[in-house]
């Protein structure tokens, strides 16, 4: 009877350890290159090739010039509709390259209603506001696990803790400003900025390969910049500070309706990615804005 019931007790806590020995073997290993690739990819988009995947963010915007109070400007929502596609190379292994659209409005900081036009605190000026529509926002190459030599290359940056995993970090700009003019080297004008990304996820859904999707990811955004082009505040003192928090979205319709409303009246593409082949330049706040001055002059001169 001993005998039986200690067998018994062996079987059960064999039963027990199973299932953690078989889910450590089938996790995705954050120090494999090609499991990193899935990782980011799953962190980034999906693992199923061309599926939508929708980010969205809520903020606010400030002023800070030296000698005042800082101002709350605006409130801004953002979305950015993204996919990959697989890519491989005979060296570098299986990677993939993510194309993406995105835009982010401007609001009233009272009521929450999209900007047509702002009355400018400094200059008394009413200018037209122009929201960021940058389409397309995709990556310049693809992303591999090895390197051209077929070394390791991708590497898993995050922090795990309590079942939770972070990643943050910083991406500083400074190149020439595309309105600008061809002397910007001797009279400056180069855009200026610092954004600041962090972002969550949960481990038991990052490292399941058989998850194509982190559902469950949450983000944060900010930014630290020169005074946005429409406001047209020249070389006036002060910088913009932009702060925000946001998280995947199961879909289109899962935006809240300020977003997909302004989307649907103005910019209807941005309910889907670009296609996966898409080879375009890349938008900016710059050149969106350029773009949308220059065809304002030429309606002035049509009249």
């Amino acid at each position: 009877m001993i005998q039986r019931l200690s067998l018994l007790r062996w079987l059960a806590a064999l039963t027990l350890l199973l299932p953690v020995a078989l889910l450590a073997a089938d996790r995705l290993d954050p120090n494999d290159p090609d499991d990193v690739i899935k990782i980011q990819r799953k962190w980034n988009c999906s693992l199923v090739d061309g599926e939508p995947t929708f980010y969205w963010w809520y903020g606010s915007m400030y002023s800070r010039v030296p000698g005042e109070r800082d101002r709350l400007l605006f409130n801004v929502q953002g979305m950015n509709v993204r996919a990959c596609g697989t890519v491989t190379d005979p060296v570098r292994g299986t990677g993939y390259r993510s194309v993406s659209r995105e835009v982010m409005f401007y609001l009233d900081p009272e009521t929450d209603e999209v900007l047509r036009t702002w009355e400018n605190p400094w200059t008394g000026e009413t200018n037209k506001v122009i929201h960021v529509a940058n389409d397309p926002v995709n990556a310049r190459r693809p992303t591999f696990p090895y390197d051209e030599d077929g070394n390791p290359a991708a590497k898993f940056r995050g922090t795990i803790k309590n079942g939770r995993i972070f990643t943050t970090g910083a991406a500083p700009l400074f190149y020439k400003n595309p309105m600008g003019g061809d002397f910007q080297e001797y009279v400056g004008g180069s855009y200026h900025a610092m954004e600041m990304f962090n972002s969550f996820a949960y481990e038991d859904e990052v490292f399941d390969p058989e998850i194509p999707v982190n559902m469950k990811n949450s983000l944060g955004w900010s930014r630290v910049s020169k005074w946005l082009p429409w406001m047209e505040m020249g070389d006036r003192v002060g910088i913009l500070v932009a702060t925000t928090a946001g998280r995947r979205m199961k879909n289109f319709d899962a935006l809240p309706d300020v977003v997909k409303d302004e989307i649907l009246k103005n910019h209807p593409t941005y309910t889907l990615p670009p296609p996966l082949d898409d080879s375009r330049p890349n938008d900016t706040t710059w050149t969106i804005t350029k773009r949308a001055i220059d065809a304002r002059r030429a309606q002035e001169e049509q009249q």
